[in-house]
This record gives structure tokens, C-alpha cells and sequence, in this order.
């Protein structure tokens, strides 16, 4: 298996998806977003496309613009605001949660550790990372499916599931890509890089990947 230059790989990705639209949560970065709206807006978006993203948070925040907001509504109005992302009778029992939780246990502010966001209701080890760096400009790793699923491509890790990916990154991966590495694997992952049948014919790394599990492709 070929090695996989991971500095040329990002640098090339990174202007490749230059013209392609940011995923939702980097948007919410670009346009200023306060750190509580970065955090619902990442739980929003997980297990959800972004087109369906989008509009649900931008629709949510013309009603809750700070996280005591999310105390006056019920659960069922959380609901209907942010119906149709993936799990959204879930998601909204978590936000409706979020105000009680966060006054508790971090007085009111959005903790600033991985350690400590994954103690907020629905917040796991990919959200709590993406926090990290979208809200707080802080290095950390956010793997999801798209990051898992490249890199593995790639042959750059041999790793089962996102949590593995993330340890092998965290000793593997230079610091000055964790941060960015995750918007750029995203927006390729949506456009070119798919799960079911990537672009390979038209991939500009194609010389450095290893085409790992590919079995079909365009």
C-alpha cells in the first residue's frame, strides 16, 4: 500500500472545495455565531444533511436566540421548530434539557472542554470536538462519517468506527490540520467523495489514494 502524504492530500482538498458550500455548522463560524448557537446547530446537524440543516436553524433562531429561550418553549413547540432534521423528538427533549444542565453543572456558560461538553444531553465525542473548534477556535478532531469514510479510502488510517479514527488522528494527524481537516472532508465527502459510487475518475488526490473498499465507482 502506497503512503499517503496527508499535507498534500489537505492542502489540495482544501482548495478543490474552496467553491463548494461550507457545511453548517463552519457557516455559523463565518457569519459570527456565539458558542451556544454553534453548539445547537451541531447537534442539529448530526445524522442530518445539511440542506435539511439549514433552514431548520435559521428558522429556530428567529425564536431562540439564547439558550434560556429554549425554557419558554415545550418540548413540543422545540419540536415543530426543528422538524425535519433526523432524530428531531430526541434533539429536542436534549434542547429542551440544554438551559437546566448547562446552569447546573457550568453556570451557565458553554464548557470548553471535550470532557465537559459530552456531559450536556445529546452531545457526543463529534460534537463536542466540533464545538471545539467552530465555537472556541481550539484543536480537536471532529470525526464523522465523511472523515472515517475518506480517510480509511485514503488508506491513511485502518480503523473500524469514527472513535478509532480519532485516536490514530490524534497521534497520527499534524496539529495544524485538525482544525480544518473536518470542514474539508465533509464538503468532499457530500459533493465527490460519496458513500455509493465516488467520483474517483475526476478526484484530484486519486494519485495518493489507495481506493481502499471501493468497489464501484464513477
Amino acid at each position: 500500500m502506497k503512503p499517503v502524504p496527508i499535507g498534500k492530500v489537505h492542502n489540495i482538498l482544501e482548495n478543490f472545495t474552496s467553491t463548494f458550500e461550507a457545511p453548517v455548522v463552519t457557516l455559523m463560524k463565518v457569519r459570527g455565531a456565539d458558542p451556544f448557537k454553534i453548539l445547537v446547530s451541531a447537534l442539529l446537524s448530526a445524522r442530518t444533511n445539511d440542506k435539511i440543516t439549514a433552514p431548520v436553524t435559521a428558522r429556530l433562531f428567529k425564536t431562540v436566540k439564547r439558550l434560556h429561550d429554549l425554557e419558554k418553549l415545550s418540548t413540543k413547540q422545540i419540536e415543530l421548530l426543528i422538524y425535519p432534521v433526523g432524530f428531531y423528538k430526541t434533539k429536542a427533549k436534549h434542547l429542551k434539557e440544554l438551559p437546566k444542565v448547562i446552569d447546573e453543572k457550568f453556570h451557565g456558560k458553554i464548557p470548553k472542554t471535550i470532557d465537559e461538553l459530552i456531559e450536556l444531553p445529546g452531545v457526543g465525542r463529534k460534537t463536542a470536538n466540533l464545538v471545539m473548534t467552530e465555537a472556541f477556535d481550539e484543536h480537536a478532531i471532529c470525526v464523522d462519517v465523511h472523515v472515517h469514510r475518506i480517510l480509511n479510502r485514503l488508506g491513511y488510517v485502518r480503523t473500524k468506527n469514527p472513535f478509532q479514527t480519532e485516536m490514530v488522528l490524534r497521534k497520527k494527524l499534524p496539529k495544524q490540520y485538525w482544525k480544518t481537516i473536518n470542514h474539508i472532508l465533509v464538503a468532499f465527502g457530500q459533493k465527490h467523495c460519496t458513500p455509493i459510487a465516488p467520483k474517483c475518475s475526476s478526484c484530484p488526490v486519486r494519485i495518493y489514494c489507495n481506493r481502499i473498499g471501493i468497489v464501484k465507482s464513477r
